[in-house]
């Protein structure tokens, strides 16, 4: 069974010896990323690929795409299998629409909860919000990008695109990760997060 990753570990950032590198980074989040990605133990990418490490291509931060979107909850909704890229599946709910405005333009998309959230005694606030847009394929990752959310004890939830990351498989095909929804396609150029990643020769 491989592993299926939608989760994203929770990122720790690592003390400076004297001869190790400065994490690079412009917020606190991208150096934590970057922390991660050269740990052996919790990096996606491969041992050669580690190796050369610099750090990760980001958007520059910007304000505009942190967002504080309506979360319209959907408690009935039933269990599905999200295939993956390995041609596996991951049980999914459909928890709720959020429904936000960027740039003077609305949009909706869906935010989703996995089963063995609830039975595996993992984060049970964890929300799973994969999106696709204009820059796949071009400056990010074909597949589209992922974002962490937690359930939030009113109706409004806050997204943050500058924390939007590639699923592992975009790194290591040894990875399963689910396929973006069609539903989640947001027509529109969401420059935040993370850029796609260009393997050092």
């Amino acid at each position: 069974m491989k592993p299926i990753h939608y989760l994203f570990v929770i990122l720790f950032l690592v003390a400076c010896g004297p001869e190790k590198r400065p994490l690079i980074g412009d917020t606190t989040y991208q150096r934590k990323m970057n922390a991660d990605f050269k740990d052996a133990s919790k990096s996606p990418l491969k041992k050669k690929d580690r190796e050369n490490f610099t750090g990760l291509d980001f958007f520059p931060f910007d304000t505009t795409y942190s967002v504080t979107a309506h979360l319209d909850r959907t408690p009935n909704s039933e269990y599905f299998e999200m295939p993956t890229t390995t041609g596996e599946t991951s049980r999914e709910r459909i928890y709720g629409a959020v429904m936000f405005e960027l740039k003077g333009q609305s949009y909706k998309l869906y935010v989703y909860q996995a089963e063995d959230v609830l039975t595996k005694g993992a984060n049970k606030e964890y929300l799973f919000l994969p999106f696709s847009d204009h820059t796949n394929g071009k400056t990010t990752y074909a597949g589209g990008r992922y974002l962490n959310l937690s359930i939030p004890e009113g109706n409004t939830i806050s997204i943050d695109f500058n924390k939007a990351y590639n699923p592992y498989c975009a790194y290591n095909e040894k990875f399963s990760c689910p396929l973006v929804p069609k539903d989640n396609y947001l027509p529109t150029a969401i420059k935040a997060g993370v850029k796609s990643y260009k393997k050092n020769n």
